[in-house]
């Protein structure tokens, strides 16, 4: 079964600018060095010349991922995609060592926002926008089982993706290690944790966001200085991840 969302695939596709289908385009597209998301190819096509574009999209890092063909069809609205099609980035990711020039840059304590298997593009954007607003230096995505800069992604952050960098790490919790090891105090985001109105995060600070359903995985959460959690008042026992998100980076904002 394929890890792609199919909350990826919207109406907006039959007008995409980031879809790239076709052996030669996505081959050509690879080897250009342009920023790719992720490869996807249809369920049975790994032969022939599609086997040699897919090695050289492991050995740029690009997520390869195994679609139904059906689902290219409609990505590439009836176009010939002969099984392969590319997900362009709409920008470059950055590197990890980019957030902390621009918080040094800004003359700031580093303020980092860490996403744990966010799937939904409409929250990742939501997230960048909000990140970018609330004076954030950077947001961290994982290689897998992520939403990652696609063209829903993009327009959702109106613009923010050209401010925010946005790393993309194959292991959140050793990238938390590496922030800790830099001075950031790491705070997850949890229903069980303590009340955010109460936590004091100024400083060096670490934001984590955990999946839509799942929440904080359980390595990630080991990896936590602390979980803080938003107070529920209704009947409903959780926030939208774009909306917790947000109301705990403006208290971060605020803190600091």
């Amino acid at each position: 079964m394929s890890d792609y969302s199919k909350d990826n695939f919207t109406k907006d596709n039959e007008s995409r600018a980031d879809v790239i289908f076709g052996r030669n385009p996505v081959s050509e597209a690879i080897r250009s060095g342009r920023a790719i998301d992720s490869v996807l190819v249809a369920k049975g096509a790994k032969t022939g010349a599609i086997v040699g574009i897919l090695a050289k999209a492991r050995d740029k890092k690009i997520r390869v991922k195994e679609v139904d063909s059906k689902k290219l069809d409609y990505m590439c609205a009836g176009g010939t995609h002969q099984g392969i099609a590319a997900i362009a980035a709409v920008c470059e990711y950055s590197q990890l060592e980019d957030i902390f020039s621009l918080a040094q840059e800004r003359g700031e304590a580093p303020f980092v926002i860490i996403l744990d298997e966010i799937e939904d593009p409409h929250n990742l954007g939501a997230i960048i926008r909000t990140a970018e607003c609330a004076g954030a230096h950077g947001v961290i995505i994982p290689n897998r089982r992520s939403a990652g800069l696609s063209f829903t992604v993009g327009k959702t952050a109106a613009g923010a993706v050209e401010y925010v960098p946005v790393v993309r790490v194959p292991n959140i919790p050793t990238v938390i290690e590496t922030l800790k090891e830099k001075g950031l105090w790491v705070y997850g985001a949890d229903m069980g944790g303590e009340d955010y109105s109460k936590c004091d995060f100024s400083g060096a600070v670490a934001l984590v966001i955990g999946n839509e359903g799942k929440g904080i995985g359980r390595l990630v959460r080991e990896k936590c200085d602390v979980m803080v959690s938003l107070p529920m008042k209704g009947k409903i026992n959780s926030l939208n991840a774009s909306v917790a998100a947000g109301i705990l980076m403006y208290r971060v904002a605020q803190c600091r």
